[in-house]
């Protein structure tokens, strides 16, 4: 294909962060070391390769809770700061408090600050000439979309709204005039523009077009990708970059694009899912325990009324079960029926909303958990009145019912409030994307982000 232009993937960008990261905060602790009074971290040391690791594990594991590698977060310098100061603190009272993994504690305590220091300001360095030199249009995708007048407005929103692709030119059955700075390109231009332009991936959505039409560009296909270039159908493009499924999944077809029992007869998988749930919510239980008399002492005063409330909701296979909750509204919420929760409702009390933003309240389903009712993760579960209501108006949306409703999930953490029939919909998007790509790793990028939640009070 000739000089490709120089960019750098979603995926790359993120494993780039993590990297020089880690090679910039080790680098410095051996500067500092060599150069300054700084003997904690001594590099002749045989247990040297033990402390590198810990500390790469701790770095990254911390930086993930702090959403050090978010990339809009990496994108703006207050934010960045903010997350990595976050993340030095907690890694470097982590690395400290764990000696047996990591040097003995330090006599001489301003150690612990050339520590923090050593790898606070230069990752803050090579972070801040990250978004001066990197995060630039220079260094981002060139695309070419191919798609229908009629969707093609919508994507070319989505792609914008991510920030990291260049739309060098579209290809449609017409000019689309809100789209005039970009080049309009005819099927017999298809080789040639891309060549030039030095596209590396193509968007297609063959919605709307012909057959004629669609063999026709087929052809410039084939000659693309045997030169290199990336060719990705939009659907595939949209749950890379939203981490859901389109609308056009749930449509007769649905299980072309759904596979919804891959990992129940994941045997390995089923038994360690299991497993974290039975230790998560044994914790989960013992914590409750020891919280339970202060938030029943505040409860009394602040909250007056029933501290738990019990509720059905629709679990695995559409079979109803009571779900365990510490009561955060005020008592008969829902006299006139009942009504979806809203961000800043009004009926939820100030002491319920610290529960709520803590998910302390959500704590009494490690019950449920052990019953075998819920899982740590999955959809949550609804009420089957609202379920009833939902499967009325939105297409294939008992789907989430194949697998058990979590505490957390994908949705969750994604997209939390839904108070409407469209954004429940787009919610359950996000949960079948989760039944679509279970894993152990989307499950451990959920437990990160419901721990970020926590810290941050951004619970429902």
């Amino acid at each position: 294909m000739g000089d490709k232009s120089i960019h750098f993937a979603i995926s790359e960008r993120k494993v780039l962060l993590r990297l020089f990261d880690v090679v910039f905060s080790v680098l410095s602790l051996g500067l500092t070391s060599y150069f300054f009074s700084f003997d904690y971290f001594n590099y002749q040391n045989p247990n040297i390769i033990i402390w590198l690791m810990t500390f790469t594990f701790y770095f990254i594991l911390f930086g993930e809770v702090f959403q050090l590698y978010n990339l809009q977060v990496s994108s703006n310098r207050f934010s960045v700061t903010k997350s990595l100061f976050l993340t030095t603190i907690v890694t470097t009272l982590f690395y400290f408090l764990t000696p047996y993994i990591s040097p003995s504690l330090p006599e001489n305590r301003i150690q612990i600050v050339y520590f923090f220091l050593a790898i606070t300001v230069p990752v803050l360095l090579w972070r801040f000439l990250y978004m001066t030199l990197l995060y630039t249009p220079k260094y981002f995708k060139n695309i070419l979309l191919i798609s229908h007048s009629s969707k093609i407005e919508n994507i070319v929103d989505l792609i914008d709204s991510n920030g990291h692709y260049n739309i060098s030119a579209y290809l449609s059955d017409k000019e689309i005039e809100t789209l005039s700075n970009l080049h309009c390109v005819s099927e017999a231009e298809i080789y040639d523009v891309v060549i030039s332009k030095k596209i590396t991936e193509i968007i297609i959505s063959p919605i709307g077009f012909t057959k004629e039409e669609i063999v026709n560009i087929n052809k410039k296909m084939v000659l693309l990708f045997e030169e290199g270039v990336t060719i990705k159908s939009y659907e595939s493009f949209y749950e890379e970059i939203t981490d859901r499924i389109p609308k056009e999944y749930l449509n007769f077809d649905f299980y072309n694009n759904i596979n919804l029992i891959r990992n129940n007869d994941n045997k390995f998988y089923v038994l360690f899912h299991r497993l974290l749930d039975m230790i998560v919510s044994f914790i989960g239980i013992v914590i409750l325990i020891v919280l339970l008399p202060l938030i029943f002492l505040v409860n009394l005063f602040f909250n007056k009324g029933p501290l738990f409330y019990i509720q059905e909701r629709v679990g695995e296979k559409g079979k109803t079960f009571k779900i365990y909750k510490l009561r955060t509204m005020i008592v008969n919420a829902e006299s006139n029926g009942a009504v979806w929760a809203i961000k800043n409702d009004k009926r939820i009390t100030p002491f319920g909303k610290l529960l709520r933003n803590t998910r302390l309240d959500e704590s009494p389903q490690f019950f449920n958990i052990l019953k075998g009712d819920m899982s740590i993760i999955g959809p949550r579960p609804e009420r089957p009145e609202f379920v009833r209501k939902l499967e009325e108006e939105i297409p294939y949306y008992g789907l989430r019912h194949v697998i058990k409703p979590g505490i957390t999930g994908w949705a969750q953490v994604k997209y939390p409030y839904a108070g409407s029939v469209e954004e429940q919909e787009k919610k359950l998007r996000y949960d079948l994307y989760y039944i679509k790509e279970q894993s152990l790793f989307i499950d451990f990028k959920i437990l990160i982000k419901t721990i970020t939640t926590v810290l941050f009070f951004r619970g429902q």
